[in-house]
Parts: structure tokens; C-alpha cells; sequence
């Protein structure tokens, strides 16, 4: 995702446009938020994610960021089977204080409810995919792998520009399940191959980027 601001007890958030003078967030409880004010809280900006309690918002997705969740979306279901959907941007429950939005999940398909769903829980996301901003590195990086692992979400892929000539890379990562913590399983260039959550060939070179 792109950068973050963390909403404060009093306080307008910068992502507001400095016209509307008169919008102000409530006061969040001493706790902070829970998942359930994601839905009720009124004039939420798009993709509001929640840390911690803290309510976070994204800034302008770059380039980079947008073509590579459209080429590894088309490669995920590419291999789809019947088991399994492919979801972009959509937020996933962790627990009560924490609800982010992975850049891509691949969720169980009984999971899919129907044209109004807005979330899904842990259990029923077998990957999480994170495009690395640089505003929101440290999230990207540390933040919500750590909270994904801890959730028991199986499968976690970092993705990220490498080299001169930025082209994409993607680390991949399996749970293990007495650690709660992701042990990285290969790491990727030209084309992302794995066995996991079901077969997938993905093509991630960088001339298959520019192609976008």
C-alpha cells in the first residue's frame, strides 16, 4: 500500500481536503478503533486499513505498485481452481483491533458471500501479497507480516524492484505454524513458480511488466 497517516484523538486528518474545515473524526475510544468502525464510521477514505487500533490511510498508488498487482492477479488465476478465489485490495480481519488490506489474498472460495462483502477473516486467506511502497516500507516489511504469521495466515509473498534496473523481485514465505512466523522459501525474478496454496506460474519479468 501507499503511505500512512495514523488518525489522532482529535485531530482532522491531512489526507481531508483542506476545504472541508468542518469534518472532524470522533474521538476514538481509549483502546482505539475495532474493525466494526471500519463500516460505520462516516466519510472513511478509501482503503482505510486498521493497526493497532489506529485507523491508516493510503497515499496515490505509484505505477509500479498498480501493474504489478494487475500481472500477478492475471497470473494467480491463470491456474485457479475451483477451490480457490483471487481478491485485490480487500480487507481482511485479523482480530478486533486490527484489519488490514493486503494488496492481493487468495481466500477460499465458500469464503466469497457475495457483491457486498467487505472483508474476510484470517482463516479463510490462504496468501497475503504485499507490493512494497517506499512510504510504507516499514508496514509493508515488518508491520503486517508479522500480523498476518501471527493470524496463521499460511502463505505471505513480499514484492519489491531490485537491481539497476528495478525489475521486479518476489519473496516467498510459508508459515510455520509452532513459531507463528514466515521462513522465506525462495526467492523470485524472471518467474514465480510454487506448489502452494495450488499450482502457479506466474511470469514476472520485467519486460512482462512493461507490457502492462
Amino acid at each position: 500500500m501507499g503511505g500512512i497517516m495514523t488518525a489522532e484523538p482529535s485531530a482532522r486528518p491531512s489526507a481531508q481536503p483542506d476545504t472541508d474545515i468542518g469534518s472532524r473524526w470522533p474521538v476514538p475510544p481509549q483502546d482505539g478503533y475495532t474493525v466494526d468502525d471500519l463500516t460505520t464510521l462516516p466519510d472513511l477514505p478509501p482503503h482505510t486499513e486498521l493497526i493497532d487500533g489506529s485507523l491508516v490511510f493510503v497515499s496515490p498508488q505509484r505505477d509500479f505498485h498498480s501493474t504489478m498487482i494487475d500481472l500477478l492477479m492475471t497470473g494467480l488465476r491463470r491456474t485457479l481452481t475451483t477451490e480457490f478465489k483471487v481478491r485485490r485490495e480487500m480487507t481482511v480481519e485479523l482480530d478486533r483491533r486490527n484489519a488490514p488490506e493486503p494488496d492481493i489474498s487468495v481466500v477460499r472460495a465458500d469464503a466469497v458471500t457475495g457483491p457486498d462483502q467487505t472483508r474476510f477473516l484470517a482463516s479463510e486467506v490462504l496468501l497475503a501479497v504485499e507490493v512494497v511502497s517506499p512510504d510504507s516500507e516499514a508496514r509493508d516489511r515488518d508491520t503486517k507480516p508479522r500480523k498476518y504469521a501471527a493470524a496463521g495466515i499460511p502463505h505471505f509473498w513480499l514484492v519489491e524492484r531490485a537491481g539497476s534496473d528495478g525489475h521486479p523481485m518476489v519473496r516467498v514465505y510459508e508459515l510455520d505454524p509452532v513459531t507463528k512466523s514466515y521462513a522465506v522459501t525462495g526467492i523470485h525474478h524472471d518467474e514465480l513458480k510454487s506448489s502452494v496454496p495450488y499450482d502457479i506460474a506466474v511470469d514476472i519479468s520485467l519486460e512482462a511488466l512493461r507490457e502492462l
